[in-house]
């Protein structure tokens, strides 16, 4: 049997789960299922295994966590992090609305994505973001117009793509030279030559970003080398790079996998920067899954057991729409009874009850439950609520954090006339 992560934030107390000190089951009574459920505890823990390596032991500060706000945009997740002193990686107009409706400084955003849009790059000038990370010449040429047709200066950086395998899962793969992202490696020093020559942007930075749930440090060390030796390039040909963006992307223990530990992870890419002779650039991460994926549940109601010929099936009323890694990536999470019963286990398909066979949560799941209890889908703190749906016309599921003995709702659910408020009818003839 797979084993459980190993979880900051959930545990199991008298054979029943719990959110730091809150029953599972009492949240189900309050707030209703589905619902995404997130461990403040854990949020914190996690941001500040970061913040140990960023600050040297002087307190200077070597480094800066910007969450990677794709992984999950709640206002409350964002005004934590922003209150413990993070910036943020965002990749469109919305997210950048998202941390000014959380109270977070947009100076501290760095802007990324590889098709901003006219209106998205004006209003993130107009705003000041920190940076703009540069994917193609045709950006590069739109971000300056803009900027001259404001009469602002556009800090730009550009995103490297090492060509560099991060052996993840080929669609959370971005650093190979046939992904949609960023400068190929060959052409970054001409680009940035072009960049030089813009009147309207002014080059601070240069970005990388090889994947997302990536196990091996080995992959960062290997792009971090071929960006530092752009770095050297660019100082000769008088381009001076400030600050360098060595992306996120650092996976999680899903139940089984052997996660680098976040504070030596980072420890060890900011020595190998300083060891190299690069420690004056100011360094950035970009972490997502690593700062919110353990530390947030999908927890679900059985509707029915269907035992068939071929396998038993355990309905659930989450779906794909809920959480949809499981049928887009086939990836697992591990589910478990919220209350553990002494009974015989049976091995389950968990699905959903959406009109599609790819509706599943998991696979062969051993399970000792009934009709009515509740699951709880674990590792599902990121990429959960952030993608999920409407698909069958189905609300978008509650949100709520757990402070130690407090809850709070901080997504309520929708309503099925909230789905279908900006529709309209045909006109009546």
């Amino acid at each position: 049997m797979t084993p459980l992560p190993n979880l900051i934030g959930f545990h199991v107390q008298n054979n029943e789960w719990f959110a730091e000190n809150v029953s599972l089951t009492k949240i189900a009574e309050q707030f209703g299922t589905p619902c995404y459920v997130y461990s403040q505890k854990a949020l914190t823990q996690s941001y500040m295994a970061y913040e140990k390596a960023c600050i040297r032991s002087d307190g200077s500060r070597r480094a800066r966590v910007h969450f990677a706000m794709k992984s999950n945009s709640n206002l409350a997740i964002l005004d934590l992090f922003a209150q413990l002193g993070a910036g943020f990686d965002l990749v469109s107009g919305g997210e950048l609305e998202r941390v000014i409706a959380a109270g977070a400084n947009p100076e501290l955003c760095v802007f990324s994505g590889v098709g901003k849009s006219i209106s998205e790059i004006k209003r993130a000038l107009e705003v000041s973001v920190k940076c703009f990370n540069i994917e193609s010449i045709p950006e590069l040429t739109r971000i300056n117009q803009v900027a001259s047709d404001l009469g602002k200066i556009a800090p730009v950086s550009l995103r490297v793509n090492p060509d560099v395998d991060a052996k993840t899962h080929p669609y959370i793969s971005t650093g190979l030279k046939d992904n949609k992202f960023g400068i190929a490696y060959e052409s970054v020093l001409h680009t940035y030559r072009a960049a030089k020559e813009m009147s309207h942007c002014k080059i601070i930075g240069i970005d990388c970003h090889i994947g997302s749930q990536i196990l091996d440090i080995q992959p960062y060390l290997d792009a971090l080398d071929r960006v530092l030796l752009l770095i050297e390039a660019l100082r000769l040909d008088g381009i001076n790079i400030q600050h360098l963006d060595i992306g996120g992307g650092l996976g999680i223990d899903y139940g089984g996998d052997i996660a680098p530990d976040i504070t030596q992870f980072a420890n060890t890419l900011l020595n190998h920067i300083e060891t190299k002779g690069f420690g004056d650039l100011e360094v950035i991460f970009e972490p997502g899954r690593s700062l919110v994926g353990n530390a947030g549940v999908l927890l679900t109601s059985i509707e029915y057991l269907k035992p068939t010929e071929a396998k038993n099936f355990c309905i659930v009323d989450a779906a794909m729409n809920d959480l949809m890694r499981p049928a887009m990536y086939e990836a697992f999470h591990h589910i478990v009874p919220v209350i553990q019963k002494n009974i015989t286990p049976q091995t389950y398909d968990v699905v959903g009850p959406i009109c599609e066979t790819g509706d599943w949560l998991g696979k062969n799941r051993e399970l000792a439950v009934d009709a009515g209890d509740l699951l709880l889908i674990l590792s599902a703190g990121a990429y959960g609520s952030s993608m999920s749906s409407n698909y069958n016309t189905r609300p978008r599921a509650a949100e709520v954090i757990v402070n130690d003995t407090d809850c709070y709702v901080i997504r309520e659910r929708e309503t099925i006339s909230s789905l279908f408020a900006f529709e309209h009818r045909l006109p009546k003839k």
